[in-house]
């Protein structure tokens, strides 16, 4: 890139700065750098830099830069949500295309400053992997590079399987275990509540010794069922080493830094589109300029062949929003008691508070399903696909479906004392969707690597409860 290239994108990060605080953004300070495809690769494929490595890295890696190097696709642009923000910009995009990436990243990290479910991200994270880079290699160097790798095989299958709100439950029960220790007995009418208050802070204690001396009882006394599976397999494996506990620990606080990400997808694309549109717009730029940025934009917000972008759905919930805020029908004023002209306002208050799930449920609207031609497709016996839902209410509801829990099936620990071997029990909760039999079965394989004992995962195939079992050598079904 030439130094005046350079110097002209130095000039527009400032305009497109002030443009965006006009318009009501307030991202966090954002630095951004111009690097080769080499580099945009690695960032992209590892999703934060300095992170440790592993072959499914590399894999991500080698296939993102294979499709560039033949032109089948293109990473224009890779943000890092910490305080302050990184934004990479592509070397060989032209100068409109990275005003275009600057426009959009400053979108995306207002989105990450203000979106409540970003609220607890770890802003530090790129000094946080790093450090874990460093512990894993000191893990390679000590117990063998092979087999660290292999741990991480298992760990990374199920790393999907931890409580986005993970951080809310230990907060809470922090929270309400400092106010317990903080209350004393006290004279009066309710002396009768604080006694048994004092009963039950006895009875916890008596428990929690008893812990110490009796591990074969632990599971009867765990808080169960427990969405979060990889928590789980850290706290109460009993065949993990200590190195081994602190690695997945060390991934359950790098997947609780992605998980607000996958929160807000199609939210969070969109708020980052209508605002690189707005803010070029915005911009002193030639004809030609114009032009460009014109194909560059519709070919970011329009849609796809046979899948959902996250990017149109998005940007064209926001605009109806935005309409239907300020020029309200007169259905809608009656309904919902609005005078109009507040739809800035209303997209901002969505930006903040809502994730995908409900902002699918709560603005996906009829009107939107028809113009965008949404509908529900499956794979008939196996031979070809065929639409099978139209009506707007299902197709809302499928899209809700397949964003809950990140679109993984929803798997909860009920038992770990199954048997009263220390085995595993596991339980899908079946929402219509079966399993699929083969990944179902490898995840009971990596389970059983991090847990050391026979693992048991119940579920419904065909209509019927069914038990699926590995004990190390072999899978059954029951």
């Amino acid at each position: 890139m030439e130094d005046r290239e350079i110097k002209e994108l130095e000039t527009a990060v400032e305009q497109i700065w002030q443009i965006a605080q006009g318009f009501g953004l307030d991202p966090y300070p954002t630095n951004f750098e111009i690097v080769p495809a080499t580099v945009m690769y690695e960032v992209g494929s590892y999703a934060l830099p300095g992170r440790y490595s592993h072959w499914t890295f590399g894999k991500a890696y080698h296939r993102m830069k294979t499709m560039y190097d033949f032109g089948l696709s293109k990473i224009y642009e890779v943000v890092i949500n910490t305080n302050p923000s990184y934004g990479f910009l592509l070397e060989t995009n032209s100068p409109i295309q990275n005003k275009m990436v600057i426009a959009h990243v400053l979108g995306h990290v207002d989105f990450f400053k203000n979106n409540t479910y970003f609220s607890k991200t770890n802003r530090r994270m790129v000094e946080s992997v790093s450090t874990h880079a460093q512990r894993m290699m000191e893990y390679e160097f000590k117990h063998g590079r092979k087999t660290v790798e292999r741990f991480l095989d298992a760990v990374l299958a199920i790393e999907e399987h931890i409580d986005p709100y993970f951080f809310i439950k230990r907060e809470v029960t922090a929270e309400e275990e400092k106010r317990r220790a903080d209350l004393r007995p006290r004279d009066g009418r309710y002396d009768d509540l604080w006694l048994l208050d004092k009963t039950e802070r006895e009875a916890r204690a008596t428990a929690a010794a008893g812990a110490k001396h009796d591990d074969k009882d632990r599971g009867s006394r765990e808080r169960l069922p427990e969405k979060d599976l990889l928590y789980y397999l850290m706290k109460n494996s009993p065949s993990l080493a200590a190195w081994q506990r602190d690695a997945i620990a060390m991934v359950h606080e790098e997947m609780e830094y992605f998980v607000p990400q996958m929160q807000t997808k199609i939210m969070n694309e969109g708020w980052a589109s209508i605002w690189h549109a707005r803010i070029m717009r915005a911009l002193d730029l030639t004809d030609n300029d114009h032009i460009e940025f014109a194909n560059l934009h519709s070919g970011v917000v329009s849609p796809q062949k046979g899948q959902l972008n996250p990017y149109y759905l998005g940007y064209k919930i926001y605009e109806d929003i935005e309409r239907r805020w300020n020029e309200p029908s007169q259905r809608e004023r009656e309904k919902f008691n609005r005078p109009g002209k507040e739809g800035r306002d209303k997209i901002f208050e969505v930006r903040e508070l809502d994730n995908d799930v409900s902002f699918l449920r709560n603005y996906l609207t009829e009107e939107l399903c028809e113009e965008l031609d949404l509908f529900v497709f499956e794979l008939i016996e196996e031979e070809e696909w065929t639409i099978t839902e139209k009506r707007w209410e299902r197709v809302r509801d499928q899209l809700v479906a397949n964003m809950t829990n990140f679109g993984f099936p929803y798997l909860e620990v009920v038992d770990g004392d199954y048997n009263g071997n220390r085995e595993l029990y596991l339980k899908h909760r079946y929402e219509g969707t079966e399993l699929d039999l083969r990944y179902g079965r490898k995840a009971l394989e990596h389970v059983y690597t991090l847990w050391g004992r026979p693992v048991h995962l119940e579920t419904v195939i065909d209509e019927e409860s069914t038990v699926l079992h590995y004990n190390g050598d072999e899978h059954g079904e029951d």
